[in-house]
């Protein structure tokens, strides 16, 4: 099999739960935080380092591996592993999520996505098939399937202003009249956007997808290899969440997603979603939610039932000198960290706050004194490329700590104790009421 899950604790109180998973590169334990590796790298940081901070599985996106180097060239090295020098389970997206994240570049249709390459501008289309293609040469141990990823609210109604969602309703319009030449039993759409009839078109479409690349995993032989997992949509509309979960679920797979989270909307809607969604999926199968990084997000999903998270929030913060802390982000350009001696955080472990400390990473600084906030924003305005993995590197080791306190915390139900640890997570204890 290409993917065992065992559930080896729950909390009294909450659907959360401890499990480890075990993969053909290796093991990890859940709740699980991924690092991004969007081009084969986590931006700046030695895979070594990477898992000694905690990291067990990291992901990498087959939409930018697609455009380079390519997979062919990957799968000739002896696939992401070997050629990434990451020995570990690996996760690898689908390329749906950029069909979203590219509104303006893309057109979408119920055979796939067209897209124009960042790269040298040439048009690609990725389809169903040719997705799971790319990740079977890719080699990850989880691929995901080709989805149609919406705007989650109406980027015509809703609290959010972003030109990037205003241009995939815009598209979406069209497409949804393109389709009506497909599909006469639909009722004559115009050109104007309309939020409904797009997350069930998008619904719809996951499904189908999903079918084919379900069809075309089997016909290549990898899913002896590959865990494929499914992807529920439905934007925050909880009618339209169930009616994804239940016909992704009846699909037999290794695990599945909940994806369209967090994508504009406010933290109060995304544990709503994923609190509606999560318990709908197989209880015996890994569920993880796709594009969630935030702490009191996190711990939401977490109580609801969630296992395996992943986030570019570590080292996309980290290269702009914002460092997470258990009590919320700093800045750490701001002027009042010019004469700051302090570490980024008292009793982090990372090698940033505690070089040559107990913690086994192989190096000291001078005297074995931290990194102090004054350095590292001395780092950023020099332009230093130390500065930035600096941050970087303690931003994902705060993730693992935080995640390797909510595995502890589990069997225990001690919430009050993990919130007073970590009070930056301590709102998403919210979902227990």
């Amino acid at each position: 099999m290409a993917l065992k899950f065992e559930i080896i604790a729950r909390d009294a109180h909450s659907r959360a739960r401890v499990g480890r998973v075990v993969t053909p590169h290796g093991a990890f334990d859940t709740p699980a935080f991924m690092p991004v590796g969007t081009r084969g790298s986590v931006k700046g940081i030695f895979p070594g380092i990477v898992a000694q901070i905690g990291a067990q599985i990291i992901l990498g996106n087959t939409y930018h591996l697609l455009l380079r180097p390519g997979p062919e060239l990957i799968h000739r090295r002896g696939g992401l592993q070997r050629f990434t020098g990451w020995g570990g389970p690996m996760l690898t997206d689908s390329g749906g999520y950029q069909a979203y994240s590219m509104a303006g570049i893309n057109t979408i249709n119920d055979d796939g996505v067209t897209f124009k390459s960042i790269v040298d501008g040439s048009m690609i289309t990725m389809t169903p098939e040719s997705s799971i293609e790319v990740q079977n040469q890719l080699g990850a141990d989880i691929i995901m399937a080709f989805d149609d990823c919406p705007p989650s609210v109406d980027p015509e109604a809703g609290p959010i202003n972003q030109t990037r969602l205003r241009h995939a309703a815009q598209r979406d319009a069209l497409a949804q009249v393109r389709d009506q030449a497909a599909r006469p039993n639909l009722k004559k759409k115009s050109a104007t956007y309309d939020h409904a009839a797009r997350l069930k078109l998008a619904n719809e479409r996951t499904v189908r997808w999903l079918e084919r690349c379900k069809a075309r995993h089997h016909a290549l032989g990898g899913h002896d290899q590959r865990a494929l997992f499914g992807i529920v949509q439905g934007g925050t509309n909880p009618e339209e969440r169930s009616w994804c979960a239940e016909r992704i679920a009846n699909i037999e797979l290794p695990g599945y997603a909940i994806g369209g989270v967090a994508v504009g909307e406010q933290s109060d809607d995304i544990a709503r979603v994923v609190a509606h969604t999560a318990p709908l999926l197989p209880e015996a199968k890994p569920r993880y939610l796709m594009g969630v990084g935030y702490e009191r997000d996190l711990l939401a999903a977490v109580l609801s039932g969630v296992d395996m998270f992943d986030c570019v929030l570590p080292t996309r913060n980290g290269r702009n000198a914002n460092a997470f802390t258990s009590t919320g982000q700093i800045r750490l350009r701001n002027a009042k960290f010019a004469e700051d001696d302090r570490p980024i955080e008292v009793g982090c472990d990372c090698p940033a706050c505690s070089p040559g400390s107990s913690s086994g990473f192989p190096w000291a600084s001078a005297q074995s004194q931290p990194f102090s906030r004054a350095y590292i924003r001395h780092l950023f305005f020099a332009e230093e490329m130390l500065g930035p993995i600096l941050v970087s590197v303690h931003n994902l080791r705060h993730f693992q700590r935080l995640m390797a306190d909510i595995r502890r915390t589990i069997p225990s139900g001690d919430w009050q104790g993990f919130s007073a640890r970590w009070p930056v997570a301590a709102p998403g204890l919210s979902v227990l009421g």
